[in-house]
C-alpha cells in the first residue's frame, strides 16, 4: 500500500489549508491551471499533475463531497493512519 503522498492530500494539491473558503479553493485551482496549461505543455508529468489538480478541485468545490473527504481523513487520522478515503466502497474492518 502506498503511503499518503501529496496527490492524496487534496488540499496540498491545490496549495490551500483545510480551512480554506470556497473562493480560496477556486482561486488556487485557477492559479494551478495557469501554471500547468495543458494546451502549451504536453509532457506526461504535466498532464498527470493537471489531472490531480482537476480531481482535487472537483472534490473540494462541492460542499457535500468536501465534507465526506474531510470525514474520511479524520477517521484515518483517528486510526493512526493517514490515507485517502474510499470512494463508494464500504470499508472492511482490519
Amino acid at each position: 500500500m502506498q503511503a499518503r503522498g501529496r496527490a492524496d492530500d487534496l488540499y496540498a494539491v491545490l496549495g490551500v489549508e483545510p480551512s480554506a473558503t470556497a473562493e480560496a479553493i477556486t482561486s488556487a485551482f485557477r492559479a494551478r491551471v495557469r501554471e500547468l496549461r495543458p494546451d502549451t505543455r504536453v509532457d506526461a508529468a504535466t498532464a498527470e499533475r493537471f489531472g490531480e489538480v482537476r480531481a482535487a478541485y472537483d472534490t473540494l468545490r462541492d460542499p457535500v463531497r468536501r465534507a465526506a473527504y474531510d470525514r474520511g481523513c479524520a477517521r484515518a487520522r483517528g486510526r493512526g493512519r493517514v490515507e485517502a478515503p474510499l470512494r463508494g466502497r464500504r470499508a472492511v474492518p482490519p
